[in-house]
């Protein structure tokens, strides 16, 4: 299937075609990139434009890029960046998708992928993959939007101001979806309001009439609420109380999911969930919210609901067998902050076994990194864990506050933990392995699972 004729991209871009071609994807990594697809020479940390003969080699049917290399099919353009972005703004200005822009300081990927599987239900939807979420994949996920696709679920995230602006302006949400407000990135920022103030700038893309999704749960929400009034924008709240749009009326947890009832325009619906967490409750509110404002059929997507599973390093469960030991390994590798430590620790103590941690350091938290990882000890000691291993020079101070029977280990880096972890597993036992991406958590996991690093 065609996604851009090399006309196509001139007329969107303003740039030159070397030769016709026609592609089916696009990519700016030749090490993902796909037979069929259009090369995006990008120059970030490496120049793209050194990587074009690989790019083609792998089967890349075109290239956009700055400069001609040997006799590649190319549409030559000023900036590789900018023309990427045009791409995304006249797949955007053309195709029919309903754009879901979708923010938010913890899980917002999580939200993303159910959105996603909920909204295909209806129709074919159309999502970032992985996190493609910065100034380079939101364009990207505008840019391989199909024609015919009837949904966009749009992941925008940021660590600094005015950065969510430049993105909302890209997508020009129709729907926006602001998960939650919390302490994350605290080190970019002088406090969780200005978190809030720079989650608010996906308004500034969205036009009059547009519909804005906010937690009623969440302290910040009358802060955002009030430019996004003056906006002109449709506010639409999610949570506990009777006042939101989208109220939980009740749920209840168990270790393979939960059951949520909710209340919408005097309805009542309830959805079933294959994933573990009351986190997840909220999560589920804030997917039936973005149905509401889509106008589509209620029930359904309640269903559809049921079918959402985590995603690899969010939550995802694997039974392996470690030294002829069974145990269940809990993958929570891919982030980490305060909350989503705390949600995953509730999600775990709703298992039975014995629960065991390696836990990497939480980055981005500001001048209170250390007292924050320091805290995390209490709700380890509520969620029953029996042990728990750290690494990282922040995960030192949750060591000390630990008692010391929990106290399984310390070290600079995780893997180093991995043989003494290794020898503490009994049979049965619940491991949960969580931290930020760059703490080096997600190495351990892919040992334990036999995996290549």
């Amino acid at each position: 299937m065609t996604l851009w004729t090399s006309a196509d991209i001139v007329k969107a871009t303003g740039g030159v075609a070397t030769h016709d071609f026609s592609v089916s994807g696009l990519s700016i990594d030749t090490r993902s990139l796909r037979s069929g697809d259009l090369f995006v020479a990008i120059k970030d940390v490496r120049d793209g434009h050194d990587f074009i003969p690989a790019a083609i080699a792998a089967g890349a049917s075109g290239v956009l890029c700055e400069r001609a290399i040997g006799d590649a099919k190319a549409v030559i353009v000023p900036d590789s960046v900018k023309a990427l972005e045009a791409l995304g703004v006249h797949a955007r200005d053309t195709r029919k998708a309903l754009r879901v822009g979708v923010t938010g300081s913890v899980g917002k990927t999580s939200v993303k992928d159910a959105l996603h599987m909920m909204l295909s239900a209806f129709g074919t939807s159309h999502k970032s993959i992985k996190s493609f979420n910065n100034h380079l994949g939101v364009p990207i996920t505008l840019s391989t939007l199909p024609e015919g696709a009837d949904f966009a679920v749009l992941e925008m995230g940021m660590n600094h101001a005015n950065e969510m602006s430049g993105l909302s302006k890209l997508a020009q949400p129709q729907i926006a979806l602001i998960n939650n407000v919390v302490g994350a990135h605290l080190a970019h920022f002088e406090n969780v309001e200005g978190i809030a103030d720079a989650k608010a700038e996906i308004i500034d893309g969205m036009v009059p009439g547009s519909v804005l999704i906010l937690n009623g749960d969440n302290s910040h929400t009358p802060r955002i609420r009030a430019k996004a009034e003056s906006a002109n924008l449709r506010v639409l709240t999610f949570g506990h109380a009777d006042t939101d749009d989208v109220a939980i009326v009740s749920s209840n947890s168990h270790a393979a999911g939960g059951n949520v009832r909710l209340r919408i325009a005097k309805q009542q619906f309830d959805v079933t969930l294959m994933v573990p967490g009351e986190h997840w409750f909220m999560n589920a509110a804030a997917c039936m919210a973005v149905a509401y404002a889509a106008e589509l059929p209620l029930r359904k997507a309640a269903m559809a609901l049921r079918k959402v599973v985590p995603a690899p390093g969010r939550g995802d469960a694997h039974l392996l067998v470690i030294d002829g030991k069974s145990i269940t390994l809990i993958d929570e590798s891919y982030n980490a902050n305060p909350t989503s430590m705390r949600a995953a620790f509730s999600a775990v103590s709703l298992r039975s076994g014995r629960k065991l941690a390696l836990l990497g350091d939480m980055f981005e938290l500001g001048a209170d990194e250390l007292e924050l990882h320091r805290e995390l000890s209490e709700p380890l000691i509520e969620a029953g864990f029996e042990r728990v291993f750290v690494a990282g020079e922040c995960m030192r101070f949750l060591m000390g506050a630990m008692p010391q029977p929990m106290r399984g280990g310390w070290s600079s880096k995780p893997q180093s933990l991995l043989t003494k972890l290794k020898g503490e597993l009994l049979d049965g036992d619940i491991l949960l392995v969580k931290g930020s991406n760059a703490s080096g958590v997600g190495a351990v996991v892919a040992k334990l699972k036999g995996e290549s690093v």
